[in-house]
Order: structure tokens, then sequence, then C-alpha cells
């Protein structure tokens, strides 16, 4: 298994599909590391197994056990509506949207850009500089009045600017920034001492540039570097940086218990929706942040997270029937849903996964 997985991401390596790393545990046993491509590929830095990448959307996962930390101390209720917690007046935000549906995907609220109808989230800065946003209540004017798309409850649909209200949420029920509380209640506090919130125009940030596939003038494909294509630090709903090694700790951590009480553990590793979406192979749930894929007779296949900006991307799986973790992070334009697919087939042939 582990050479066919490598021949798999060599290939794609040697082809300019894939640029990152990838991770594959049984408990704490490794089933299969490897580093492939550019750290930067102007100065030829190879990547290593403890080279940083931009998590894009997974980084919704930490704002989620934040806000699920929150609820277990009484700061903040699932089902207190985001108007009663932030000052939203003279938004379009529904007084009846909970944190529970901010954090499931049922909020109905509008996005900045609705990836779903296909709306390009680099155009959002082609007359605003992205680094203009920096902070969570920067994103504001992007979203919060524009029409909500429906009724709070009825429908799912993926919202990006739902987990930035979940980090407005986080700051005033702490007083604190999203950044400082996620980097300590988090990934200090679980061991993840590779992960951070680094910002793309720091000339000393420690981590892989991303590099998106474009044209020059003449129709030939060339790489650019992702520095214009959205915000340069993390926040609320993507961004944060980190390896594919504090990847495995964190989501053991939350398997474990370790950042969340046992009742809280309970419902971040179930869905929290019975809202479905139809797939060939079965349907897939939303939870607390991380989605749950089921086969036709109802098994769990998986719970996972993923993610994409611009030249950057990453997947996060775990099967707790198997208790393995596996984990891509990419730092070009690729296809990891793909390369997760056919590694998982490999996997499945040697390890009962479900």
């Amino acid at each position: 298994m582990r050479q066919k997985a490598a021949d798999l991401f060599l290939k794609a390596s040697e082809e300019e599909h894939f640029s990152g790393t990838a991770l594959i545990k049984k408990g704490e046993q490794t089933l299969f590391d490897g580093a492939y491509g550019w750290a930067h590929r102007g100065f030829r830095v190879p990547n290593e197994m403890d080279t940083k990448f931009d998590t894009a959307s997974i980084t919704k996962l930490f704002t989620a056990v934040a806000n699920l930390q929150l609820v277990e101390q009484g700061r903040l209720k699932l089902d207190d509506p985001i108007t009663e917690i932030i000052d939203l007046s003279g938004t379009e935000i529904p007084r009846d949207v909970t944190l529970r549906h901010l954090l499931t995907h049922t909020s109905g609220i509008a996005d900045d850009a609705d990836e779903e109808l296909g709306e390009s989230y680099e155009a959002l800065f082609l007359h605003k500089p992205n680094y203009s946003i920096r902070n969570n209540a920067d994103f504001l004017p992007q979203f919060a009045y524009k029409k909500p798309k429906f009724k709070a409850g009825t429908a799912i649909s993926y919202n990006n600017c739902a987990f930035v209200l979940l980090g407005l949420a986080i700051e005033k029920a702490t007083g604190d920034s999203y950044r400082n509380y996620v980097t300590k209640h988090i990934f200090q506090s679980c061991g993840m001492n590779l992960t951070t919130f680094a910002a793309k125009d720091d000339g000393d940030a420690q981590v892989a540039e991303g590099y998106e596939l474009a044209a020059n003038d003449k129709g030939e494909p060339v790489w650019r570097k992702n520095i214009y294509s959205y915000p340069p630090i993390g926040t609320a709903d993507g961004g944060a940086f980190t390896t594919v090694g504090d990847l495995h700790i964190f989501m053991k951590a939350i398997a474990g218990g370790k950042l969340l009480s046992e009742n809280m553990t309970n419902e971040i590793m179930k869905p929290q929706t019975t809202l479905e979406r139809s797939f060939d192979w079965g349907g897939m749930i939303n939870g607390f942040g991380f989605h749950f894929c089921y086969d036709h007779e109802g098994k769990l296949l998986r719970m996972f997270k993923d993610g994409c900006n611009p030249g950057v991307g990453g997947f996060m799986a775990y099967y707790p029937a198997s208790d393995i973790t596996f984990s891509i992070l990419a730092n070009q334009t690729s296809d990891i849903w793909e390369l997760h697919r056919k590694v998982e087939l490999l996997v499945a042939d040697h390890y009962s996964l479900y």
C-alpha cells in the first residue's frame, strides 16, 4: 500500500498536478507519509513533512471547536441568535439565525462569494485590495447587507461568512482576538506546535508559498503566486497554516476528548442536522464543522473537512471505526479530492476502514 500510494503522489507531482504533503496514520502508527514539490518554486526549496501550508477552510474546524468550548463554559449558547451576540444592526442577517445554523451551513445568509453558484472569490478583490481584509469584522461589508438565500434551518448551503460571524462571536464572548484565542486554547492546548496564523506579507514567515496555474500573454501555462487572490492572513473562515502532522494531532485531540468535554466531543463527532445531500455513493450530512459521509445502507464512511483557495488546498479525513487519519495539504492548484479517493481505495484494500 505504501509504495502504491507513493507512486500516485509522485506521478502527480512529476506531472505538476500536486505539490504538498500527505500523511496517513492508524492510531499513532504511520502507514504512509510523503512530501512532494516545492515550497518555493523560484529558489527550488522542496516541501518537507514539517512544511507549513495554508489550510484554507480546514480552519473552520478550529472555529467550530472554539465556539463549542465557549458553549461549554456558558459564554455562548448554540441556539442563541447571532444578532443577540454581536451588533448586526442595519444588516440583512435575520434575527432567527443561531450559532447552530452557522456551524452547520444551514443559516441561509448570503455569502461574499457563493461557491455553489460558481461565483469567483478572487473577483471580490478586483476593485478592493485583498490586503485590506485582515480581521473578521473587515468581511462584513462583503456579505452582511445582501439578502438571505433561504430561511434558517430549511436548507443547506455551504457558507464561508457564517464562520466569520462565529469568529466575531468568539471575540465578543472572550474579549480577545480570534487568532489569540484559537492559538492559546486549541493550537497550544493540544500541542500543535507548527500551526500558526502567518501573514502572506510577512517576509519572515516560514511557510509554503501558494501557486495557481494561469496563462501568460501567449496562452502558455505559467505558475503565479496567489498573494493577491484572497486575504493575507487567516481568519475564522480559513487561512491558518499547519502541517499534516499537526492535523493528525488535532484530529486525535478531538476524538480523544482533549479539547472538549465528553458530551461535547460526542456532539462534534456526529451529524447535527437532518438535511442530507445525496450522491451516487450515498449521502453527506453536516455536523459542527465536519461533514459526514454515509453509504446507502447508512454506514459511516468518513468524517472530513476540506478546503481550497487559489493555489492551495487541504483535505483531512478521519475513519472512526479504524482510527485512521488521512491528511493532504497542497500549495498549488491540485485535485486533492481525486488523490484522496485513489489512495483511500488503496488503504481500504489493506485495512478495514469502515
